[in-house]
């Protein structure tokens, strides 16, 4: 029986402005109604398989735990990395954490979760050649058709045939322009896809032939490992030692055109271009140098904007919230809780607070008082005073909150109670 993996980390920086450090793109709807990571586990279905494991930030892991939830999947583990460190740690983590769980070897579906599959079938086939090669202990990886000469991505050379498979000749790292239209006009090279199939501990022992360091962080962090709700979090201290190394992949990217999230965008003489609006930030780049926008997150980074690493709406355990403005002394924001939400407990030294109910009923703890807010009813939280919001309905509540005070931070929160874990001043 397969043990799919799924890779859902990323700094989110390959698609910016559409995706952030903590909203990369697998989390995004890009593709269809649902987000690629959502579309990732949903084209396993009909495959004889265990329930997935995920690899995530540990930054991701409410709203990828949500995700899941929302297609009904219940993961069989959500392990968090503490930090980034590519993917050879992040596949070593989770075969130690499917070798946990089974008895006997399992056999790792490794994949990346921001890819676009429109054949499913053909996938699920190549899988079932996969499967008979990685019984026999090979490590197996998904080369993908050429269908152009691109710069962007790592390239597979075939071998000779092994049943329905190829060996592999090279593994090749982004090639020239000229290079890779050599590479696809031989018919011998394929895109590395980033998927991969094997057992876990042919895997781990391959690991621990070339990349010692990593195989020893790797077991050490994971064996200091503690569950929490629903989550694996590994040993953080443990795993800061661990270097990044890639286990050679590659990402599919299909980038429109013209991409609008929340405005008309016109264009006029525009050729060969990508244009990307969001919220709080528009791309116009040639589509040749796309590859460059890495290089303009660092600078973003570089200056401490927020753009690199947020988007405008923010989503935590009990929903989401979106600036919609701010200036001088002030900021106004849109809540959305979930049916069943509740903000933690908190006080704010430095601010106040003005709710305006849109729609749906919220609670809400103002010092000693507790009392029910209807659509178009409002409240006000003075500096200093205890305050909560839930949400006991059945649909989505939707609150507008203007902020007013000498400091607007996210860090200005004391936390008293709070359902999800945290406390203090965190966020």
């Amino acid at each position: 029986m397969l043990d799919p993996v799924i890779l859902s980390g990323g700094a989110g920086t390959r698609l910016w402005p559409l995706s952030r450090e903590l909203y990369p793109k697998q989390l995004l709807s890009l593709v269809g109604a649902r987000t690629m990571l959502q579309q990732t586990v949903q084209r396993l279905a009909g495959l004889e398989m265990s329930a997935p494991t995920v690899v995530c930030n540990e930054a991701h892991r409410f709203l990828v735990a949500e995700q899941l939830r929302a297609i009904a999947c219940q993961p069989r583990a959500i392990v968090l990395e503490p930090s980034g460190r590519n993917t050879a740690p992040a596949i070593a983590l989770a075969a130690h954490a499917a070798l946990a769980a089974d008895e006997g070897d399992s056999l790792l579906l490794v994949l990346p979760a921001d890819h676009v599959i429109r054949d499913v079938a053909a996938f699920h086939r190549a899988i079932e050649v996969a499967c008979a090669a990685a019984r026999d202990g090979a490590l197996v990886t998904f080369g993908i058709v050429p269908s152009a000469p691109e710069t962007g991505y790592g390239y597979i050379r075939r071998g000779e045939p092994v049943g329905g498979a190829f060996r592999i000749s090279e593994f090749v790292e982004k090639p020239e322009q000229a290079r890779a239209q050599t590479f696809v006009g031989s018919g011998e090279y394929y895109w590395n896809s980033g998927m991969f199939l094997f057992r876990a501990r042919r895997y781990l022992e391959e690991l621990e032939k070339f990349a010692p360091d990593i195989a020893s962080v790797c077991r050490n962090s994971f064996a200091g490992a503690t569950r929490d709700l629903d989550f694996t979090r590994i040993d953080a201290g443990a795993f800061q030692a661990c270097r990044s190394e890639s286990i050679d992949y590659a990402v599919m990217e299909r980038t429109a055109y013209i991409y609008s999230e929340s405005r008309l965008v016109a264009t006029v003489g525009l050729r060969d271009h990508v244009v990307v609006e969001t919220k709080d930030a528009v791309l116009v780049a040639p589509k040749e140098r796309v590859q460059e926008v890495k290089k303009l997150v660092a600078r973003l980074k570089a200056e401490g904007r927020d753009e690199h690493s947020l988007h405008r709406e923010v989503f935590r355990p009990w929903g989401s919230y979106d600036s919609i403005d701010n200036g001088e002394r002030f900021q106004v924001k849109r809540l959305v809780v979930r049916p069943g939400g509740v903000l933690s407990l908190q006080m704010h030294h430095h601010r106040a607070e003005h709710w305006v109910v849109v729609s749906g009923t919220a609670q809400i703890t103002r010092g000693e008082e507790t009392f029910l807010l209807e659509e178009n009813q409002s409240t006000f939280i003075p500096v200093g005073v205890r305050h909560r919001i839930e949400n006991p309905g059945r649909i989505p509540l939707h609150i507008i909150e203007v902020q007013s005070g000498s400091y607007l931070g996210e860090d200005d929160i004391v936390r008293f109670e709070d359902r999800y874990g945290r406390r203090g001043t965190t966020t």
